[in-house]
């Protein structure tokens, strides 16, 4: 299970460092990322996570992500309302210079809406991360179980 998940992390990491436009391929780095199966094969929305670092001097935004396995990918947020756990829409997330954002179960995440099939363990999904100054960063997501944390 460990190769499996380094192996996964050394081709996302790969894939990133060979398809970044508009930028320094060295300032942002992509880790962690993973989507989790479909509990259903009638299934019609998702959740994908990445960890964005940002190695440069300036901040930059990412403005949306895109994926040809949806319909649309939002970023999204989970908020507790009283007792009641609810997503809401994040908008642009800013990634400070030298720092980082992680997106996890709980928090922030890719809400995949409008599933073009189930996804399954064990397969990949491609997302393009659209940056305000680093342009277009191309992501591979390795999907895990239903419940998958990382």
């Amino acid at each position: 299970m460990f190769l499996e998940v380094f192996l996964a992390i050394a081709l996302t990491l790969g894939a990133i460092l060979a398809s970044v436009t508009g930028a320094n391929a060295n300032e942002f780095m992509v880790s962690a990322a993973f989507a989790r199966a479909s509990a259903t094969p009638m299934a019609k929305s998702g959740a994908a996570y990445i960890s964005v670092v940002n190695q440069g001097t300036e901040a930059d935004r990412l403005l949306s992500i895109s994926t040809p396995a949806a319909r649309s990918a939002e970023l999204h947020t989970t908020v507790m309302a009283g007792d009641v756990m609810k997503m809401e829409a994040a908008g642009e997330i800013v990634v400070p210079a030298g720092g980082m954002v992680e997106m996890k179960p709980g928090g922030l995440h890719v809400m995949l809406m409008g599933l073009i099939a189930p996804l399954k363990q064990g397969e990949t999904i491609e997302m393009t991360l659209h940056f305000e100054k680093a342009g277009e960063i191309k992501v591979i997501v390795p999907v895990g179980g239903i419940a998958a944390a990382n």
